[in-house]
């Protein structure tokens, strides 16, 4: 259980700085809602218009990647923790993983899958 600890040391550090931003944030800012501070916003879209309008597919395409690039860290984070012990093995296919990783985002970048339009 102790090999845990710097993981759970981490967790804690980054959700008691998280909450302490927040709060220190509430805390100073000046209060003053109205109601366009008030409406639901959706991600740059107006949301004055109805709710079943069409609308760009870009959107949907770079959340996705987001997601797909953004879960390298979960492997990479347990990976940067028990490196000592992974041996020649367990960096090489690291390794592998991130080169894979960074052809695929090579190949949306040329395609143009991350230009906004």
């Amino acid at each position: 259980m102790l090999e845990f600890a710097s993981i759970l040391l981490y967790l804690l550090i980054s959700f008691g700085l998280a909450f302490l931003i927040l709060g220190l944030s509430f805390l100073a800012a000046v209060q003053k809602p109205d109601l366009e501070k008030l409406s639901a916003y959706e991600c740059g879209f107006d949301p004055f218009e109805d709710a079943r309008d069409r609308f760009d597919i870009q959107f949907y395409l770079v959340a996705i990647l987001f997601i797909i690039f953004d879960l390298e860290v979960t492997f990479l984070f347990p990976w940067a923790v028990t490196l000592n012990q992974q041996g020649f093995f367990g960096f090489w296919s690291m390794m592998l993983f991130l080169i894979i990783l960074t052809i695929g985002f090579i190949y949306e970048w040329v395609n143009g899958a991350l230009d906004w339009q």
